[in-house]
């Protein structure tokens, strides 16, 4: 596994932050609830809802770790204003999974379901992004339970909370539809360089139809 590429620091990196973000050196652990408690035998990962062939796809945990293995280096940028630079993340693209489950021709969105009934969805055009990744790693090191093991997506194009930990399935949809926080008051969206932080913040056609 690579490492991380070394990014500048000072002026040089806060220029590369998104609008009210500030540099972050450290991983602060941010989270609603408890942390999970991980059991390999009982862990599975599912892909349904509208799939091409109709049919639900189940993964154990050995047949998932066992995909195709890749990596990016990519940035991470909180709502809570921190980012972190220059991070590399290793695990299955979202890809993978679009190939091997792939979706009906009718969807255009997903919802990312974890742990808790934890849920936060997507423009399918976000998640097919060749920079979203289903991270198992960070920095060539196992992720912690506490940033998402055994499983987090990551979505650096968007704010994190679009990339949720403990992730255990993807829900294809032929309608969007609002997940956890975005029936919390976050916007539907989540572009950080655009700030998009709020719902109020909205714009026809950021959200789900009424």
């Amino acid at each position: 596994m690579g490492q991380p590429v070394e990014r500048e620091s000072g002026e040089a990196a806060q220029s590369e932050l998104p609008p009210g973000q500030r540099l972050q050196r450290g991983w602060p652990v941010t989270h609603y609830g408890p942390v999970p408690k991980f059991r390999p035998e009982r862990w599975e990962f599912r892909v349904f809802g509208a799939t091409a062939d109709g049919e639900k796809h189940c993964w154990t945990h050995e047949e998932f770790t066992a995909l195709p293995y890749a990596s990016v280096v990519a940035d991470l940028h909180c709502v809570t204003k921190f980012s972190m630079l220059g991070a590399e993340w290793g695990g299955i693209p979202a890809r993978t999974i679009l190939e091997i489950a792939p979706p009906a021709p009718t969807v255009t969105h997903v919802m990312v379901w974890a742990e808790y009934g934890f849920s936060s969805n997507l423009r399918l055009a976000d998640f097919a992004s060749d920079r979203t990744i289903f991270a198992t790693h960070k920095d060539g090191e196992l992720l912690t339970a506490e940033h998402g093991f055994p499983l987090r997506l990551v979505v650096p194009h968007l704010y994190a909370w679009k990339g949720p930990k403990w992730v255990r399935g993807v829900e294809y949809m032929t309608a969007d539809r609002r997940g956890f926080w975005e029936e919390r008051g976050y916007h539907n969206v989540g572009d950080p360089w655009r700030e998009q932080r709020y719902s109020y913040q909205e714009e026809p056609g950021d959200g789900p139809e009424l």
